[in-house]
């Protein structure tokens, strides 16, 4: 007997407006693999990517794309040793796997599904995988922060800045970040220590002016355009800068004062949400859920993403199940 489940798909590359709704074949799971039922999900700058057809390999159509997940395992396959049938679980499915989350249920490897943290809804936890993970892979995997360092991060109030400002300040340091006025009470609720207007300051005229013209130890960028090049004036001589972005900038300025620039792409995420967990758990990260929208709307929350608007704070959540 077959069974159906309701996904949003896409027929083909474009924008919001090519979600289409279908009923297709419940997946089954595999040798070390699991059956989640996806409870949530959420936009990411990726999944819009993905839908627009912008990042090889394009994926075949139809396709079921997003990145997060956030549910309860239903089934295991052979040789799953580590997850039981109603674990709570979240994950972030890799990037050249051929499955997607804006479905009612998704099979992955239990290499790259974690415990889902006990304190948080299945909305909130669906936030953290790709954003939080990605924090973490930048701030701790490649700049390695220490305590008492200072840390510039751009774009604070948005997905993966809101969890980087955390996880910069769980780590112990001073944390400076750019975002526009109305977000600065959310940014300095969650850990900024300083707040930058990027529509009306200088940030490079603050920070050296706060710094006594030493700069930063570390800059990370969430935001586009030129903001890294730009960043290579605050940062101090041996430093670090992030970045999650394309480089758009001159570049050369790194070499003068033997700055170090990672560029960050998810990998291996489990042991990310691993550690995430533990933070969340201790009430040290909490995720920022700017808007959730039923799995039928998914277009209109990928509409409301694009268009950066003002009033979507972190990040926006897709409910799958109740």
């Amino acid at each position: 007997m077959t069974f159906l489940m309701k996904a949003l798909m896409i027929t083909n590359f474009g924008g919001p407006e090519v979600f289409v709704q279908n009923e297709v074949e419940k997946p089954t799971p595999g040798k070390n693999q699991v059956l989640v039922k996806v409870c949530a999900s959420s936009v990411n700058p990726a999944d819009c990517g993905v839908r627009r057809g912008l990042f090889p390999p394009k994926r075949e159509l139809p396709a079921i794309i997003g990145f997060d997940v956030s549910g309860v395992i239903e089934a295991v396959g052979e040789n799953v040793q580590d997850f039981k049938v109603g674990d709570e679980v979240y994950y972030a499915i890799g990037h050249f796997d051929n499955s997607g989350a804006y479905a009612e249920y998704n099979v992955a490897n239990e290499s790259i599904i974690a415990r889902k943290p006990m304190n948080l809804s299945h909305i909130q936890a669906a936030s953290v995988p790709v954003a939080g993970g990605t924090a973490w892979t930048a701030l701790i995997d490649k700049a390695n922060i220490k305590v008492g360092e200072t840390v510039l991060i751009h774009g604070g109030a948005g997905g993966v800045g809101s969890f980087a400002i955390q996880i910069a300040k769980a780590a112990g340091a001073y944390v400076y970040t750019t975002c526009g006025r109305y977000d600065f009470d959310l940014v300095k609720s969650i850990g900024a220590d300083t707040a930058i207007d990027y529509h009306s300051e200088n940030f490079i005229d603050i920070l050296m002016r706060e710094t006594h013209g030493e700069g930063v130890d570390v800059t990370f960028s969430t935001v586009a355009g030129e903001l890294l090049a730009q960043s290579l004036a605050v940062i101090k001589s041996d430093g670090r800068a992030v970045t999650v972005t394309g480089v758009h900038g001159d570049l050369n300025y790194a070499i003068a004062k033997n700055i170090t620039i990672h560029f960050v792409h998810l990998d291996n995420p489990r042991p990310k949400l691993d550690a995430l967990r533990t933070l969340i758990e201790r009430d040290r990260i909490k995720p920022v859920i700017g808007m959730t929208f039923p799995l039928d709307y998914v277009a209109q929350a990928h509409q409301k993403f694009e268009e950066g608007d003002k009033d979507v704070r972190g990040k926006i959540v897709i409910q799958v199940s109740g």
